[in-house]
């Protein structure tokens, strides 16, 4: 069999024997073929990547301004190049008028993009508006710069760092074609005629520290022609038509031939024919080897092009593990005894957000920062992740609390930190925002404690973002927009209130958007102003709010509850801003226009004749929207480990439904990928913020939970095991200091009721045992056991309190392996169910009550509520959160009782009825014997607070 030796073996061959004196014939080096062999590795090397890693793809940009012609057949030849080799090429062609920010801004949306290994700026830069390129060019990241184009590689291989860098794919072409020959370029003498950043300034730096003795020409040279005559290697990037004359070239050299020009010549269609910068017939009588133009270095520019990008996509893999982000965590230095909270946070120096935010996976353009330490996230994040499978999904509840505190979500920071900085997953902890009223009060901030807090501090607990402050204001704005209704109707004529609204400009007027869905609310189908009658403009004029029946209270957030006169007949109630519904709806809206529609939505009075009125018919609703449009991103900060914590959104647990947002759990979800946990903390305890998180919260967000975590306490199960009564602050009487295993036991009949009431939900539960100093082996031993005996998954004590994410490393696992079992997630009750028989079965199944009595005034809005057509939301009980009855001091698990529902509260934006159990009572801002207020102070060297946890 006839066997056809290689190209490059046929070259090798015909290579000549010596520098001088008689030599064999020239040897024309093809740089189609040698493409082609390129082309056909890298081919080969895709494949090999796709199989170790399937479905990753080299990802490569060409990104465009303008739309010149040279310039699209350019890339056309790029991306065919691509697509054969198996890369994944795109192109992004900006406009004309694209001006220098938005080129760089599409840079650097590249830039951070992980699909995409190599970024190709195309010159020239065809825009009406000036262009740096110098500076569009340098904003490519070096890493994606295939080109090599950028000062920083370019400076790489002037100084020889040849494996860390991206060298020129004109230049590394070259090279290729000169291995071809078989010539050595050690030693040689190498002529290089140009000085270009993408040919000749390049090439001289590649044969320098290839080992060949460089000379560099130019239009300054003296007698070129004697320096071209010395070249044993010529290579010629001039840019003029032949200007190397054949007689110049030394016998026997390696002729690179790197110009394209365009020469008159009439006997082709075109008029012109393409030559290089060295007269082809006569150098090709005395070089060695020589390139042909067309089909010499041309087609090697492409293939070198495409050689980067794959080097380039192989470095990304050297550190790439599926899955996995890049991530630096922080090892805190844990001290013992613990020191406060306060010196705790002092002494972490947190990752600057930016940072966090990049390792995480979001792009710089998805990310608002708030100076060094907070962030907002943009909603677009979870589009350009649709694609993404979600991660799995925690929710953290606890027993119900009591005075002494589980560490509920000193659990959810101290599980996250476990999870990611310990057991190498992808975590984030997600949890409610401090409202100012604990800050202010009695508990001094809620951010976690000990070694498994989030940071910063300071900052979280007073202002944030100013999110509550955002929600504050819109709940003013309607109480405003509701009193200034009243007043002007009680005082104007129809007409006068006519003007008013619609007023005339530039002797035109015009309904604004608002107006119009009002008059199609009235049945009014004409949108001409002029067109109304008398009777149509008072219909549309007029609300007619009786102001008995306002639903509707000013927000204030540290202000004592009251009423306060307004200077005219009618008074202000006022509430606090977490127990908002405009809350509830920010932590319950999937998306902005959710959020906008939930909020026209809003009841927030009735009219004389008891038609509700809502905040469209307010006309406020759209302003609303514009006051929330930034308090509905979630912010992003970290744990003392660096772990990633989204803090967003505080509706209360005992009157709303007591969860972080909707987005910022979609956003952490798509985030933390298939394999990765997102932690949620829920209010209060399994038969409040739990069954709340799984009836409301999942019922409006789709997702749908794998695990639960309860948190308890040996001190806590004590309390319920009819324990003596404690005090915050004061000193705890020996029963909870001192081993007693029978108060324990007795107190561990409340833990299965809770297990019980989280399993109902068809999730494995898994309780996690905050243990304290004083909690003896015997008693963690005994909740632990009890625990799995009613039916939890598993139980595991936990020291993240004292020892950071290293003290819940077991109950991290446990959680890892309860996420592999089977979920059978299932609500508690049928929504479409009548009102009265989901108020029962909720107050049966999780409170473990008899029946309900529901007392006239409750009757009297289940009646109403059905007829305006409220009877099939989700119910969010208000009742005390310290015990399962309706008495705060109950204690245990009660039985033989009726729940009595004294009235029923409607929240049609948030979407939920809200029955309210008798004695209680509705959160104000409390005024407690002795505030942490009274501690705080500002050190004005320092600008910090004083220590008061």
């Amino acid at each position: 069999m006839l066997t056809v030796p290689s190209f490059a073996t046929q070259v090798l061959r015909r290579a000549p024997r010596c520098w001088g004196g008689r030599r064999a014939a020239t040897t024309v080096i093809s740089g189609n073929k040698t493409s082609l062999q390129v082309r056909e590795r890298l081919k080969r090397e895709v494949e090999q990547m796709s199989a170790r890693f399937p479905g990753f793809r080299p990802g490569l940009v060409v990104l465009q301004v303008g739309d010149r012609d040279d310039s699209n057949l350019y890339i056309s030849m790029k991306l065919k190049a691509a697509a054969e080799i198996g890369i994944n090429a795109n192109h992004i062609r900006l406009p004309k008028t694209a001006t220098e920010e938005e080129v760089l801004e599409s840079i650097a949306d590249v830039n951070e993009n992980p699909a995409v290994h190599g970024l190709i700026v195309q010159l020239p830069l065809d825009s009406i508006n000036p262009m740096d390129t110098e500076k569009v060019t340098n904003a490519v990241a070096p890493g994606k710069d295939v080109d090599g184009l950028t000062s920083i590689n370019a400076g790489k291989l002037s100084r020889g760092d040849l494996g860390d860098c991206f060298i020129p794919c004109t230049p590394n072409g070259c090279m290729e074609l000169i291995a071809q020959t078989g010539v050595s370029v050690a030693g040689k003498r190498a002529v290089v005629i140009g000085r270009s950043k993408i040919v000749g300034a390049p090439m001289h730096d590649l044969l320098l520290w290839n080992h060949a003795t460089v000379t560099t020409c130019h239009s300054k040279t003296a007698d070129l022609a004697a320096e071209v005559g010395k070249a044993e290697i010529l290579v010629v990037g001039a840019g003029k038509a032949e200007m190397v004359k054949g007689e110049w070239v030394k016998k026997g050299a390696v002729v690179i031939d790197c110009g394209i020009n365009h020469i008159p010549d009439s006997s082709k269609p075109s008029g012109k024919r393409v030559v290089g910068d060295v007269h082809y017939p006569t150098a090709k009588e005395r070089a060695g080897f020589i390139t042909p133009v067309p089909g010499g270095v041309g087609p090697m520019t492409v293939a070198m092009l495409m050689e980067n990008t794959v080097q380039s996509a192989k470095r990304f893999l050297q550190k790439y593990q599926p899955g996995k982000w890049n991530i630096t965590y922080i090892k805190p230095k844990v001290q013992t005894p613990v020191p406060s909270d306060a010196v705790i946070s002092r002494s972490c120096t947190p990752k600057p957000i930016g940072q966090l935010a990049s390792e995480i996976g979001l792009l710089s353009s998805e990310v608002d920062l708030y100076g060094r330490t907070r962030a907002k996230v943009k909603l677009g994040v979870i589009k350009r992740l649709q694609a993404q499978p979600d991660g799995k999904y925690v929710a953290v509840t606890g027993i119900t609390p009591t005075p002494l505190g589980e560490g509920q979500r000193t659990t959810t920071l101290g599980l996250a930190q476990a999870l990611g900085a310990h057991l190498n997953l992808n975590a984030i902890a997600c949890v409610r925002q401090p409202s100012h009223g604990p800050n202010f009060g009695i508990r001094g901030g809620a951010l976690g404690g000990g070694y498994s807090q989030a940071i910063p501090l300071e900052e979280v607990n007073l202002h944030l973002s100013g999110d509550i402050q955002a929600v504050t204001t819109a709940a003013s704005l309607v109480a405003d927009a509701i009193e200034a209704c009243l007043i002007l109707e009680s005082m104007q004529s129809d007409r006068a209130l006519y003007d008013r609204l619609v007023p005339l400009k530039e002797d035109q007027r015009q309904f604004s958007p608002i107006q119009l869905r009002r008059l199609k609310r009235l049945g009014i189908q004409k949108t001409d102003p002029a067109t109304l009658t008398e009777e149509e403009i008072s219909r549309f004029v007029r609300l007619d709010i009786d102001p008995h029946t306002m639903a509707w209270q000013t927000g204030v957030n540290t202000k004592e509850p009251g009423q306060s006169p307004t200077g005219n007949k009618f008074t202000r109630t006022f509430n606090i801003a977490v127990a908002s519904e405009i809350m509830a709806i920010l932590a319950l809206s999937n998306s902005l226009e959710d959020m906008r529609k939930r909020l026209a939505r809003m009841v927030v009075a009735t009219t004389r004749s008891g038609q509700p009125v809502t905040t469209e018919d307010l006309g406020v609703s759209g302003a609303l929207a514009v006051l929330l449009r930034d308090a509905i991103k979630p912010n992003l900060i970290q744990t003392l480990e660096g772990t990633p914590v989204f803090v967003h959104t505080c509706p209360l647990a005992d009157i709303a439904h007591g969860n972080p947002s909707v987005l910022a759990d979609k956003i952490a979800l798509k985030l933390v990928g298939p394999e990765g946990f997102v932690v949620a903390e829920t209010g209060l305890g399994a038969n409040a913020g739990l069954e709340k998180f799984f009836d409301i919260k999942c019922l409006y967000s789709g997702l749908r939970p794998h695990v639960a975590v309860l948190v308890a306490t040996v001190h806590g199960l004590k309390l319920h095991g009819a324990g003596p009564e404690v005090t915050s602050g004061l000193p705890l009487p020996k029963e909870y200091t001192e081993e007693n295993l029978s108060l324990l036991e007795r107190g561990c009949g409340y833990l299965k009721r809770q297990v019980e009431n989280a399993r109902a939900f068809g999730i494995p539960v898994v309780v996690a045992v905050n243990t304290f100093r004083t909690d003896t082996d015997a008693e963690l031993d005994l909740v632990c056991r009890l625990a799995k005996s009613a039916g939890a998954f598993n139980a595991m004590r936990c020291s993240h309190w004292a020892e950071g994410g290293a003290g819940a490393v077991e109950l991290g696992q446990a959680v890892q392996r309860a996420a592999e079992e089977s979920s059978n997630f299932k609500f508690l009750y049928d929504t479409e169910l009548p009102i009265a028989n989901k108020i029962r079965a909720f107050a049966k199944m999780v409170f473990g009550a008899d029946d309900v009595e529901i007392l006239p005034e409750a009757q009297r809005k289940v009646e109403l509520y059905t007829k305006r057509g409220y009877g099939n939301l989700p119910i969010c009980m208000a009742k005390t959160h310290l015990s399962l009855s309706n008495t705060p001091e109950g204690r245990g698990v009660p039985a033989g009782f009726i729940l009595p529902i004294q009235d029923i509260g409607v929240s049609i934006g948030a979407g939920f009825l809200c029955p309210l159990v008798k004695t209680t009572m509705t959160p104000t801002p409390g005024v407690p014997e002795w505030s942490c207020f009274h501690d705080i102070d500002l050190d004005s060297e320092t600008t910090q607070d004083s220590d008061h946890s």
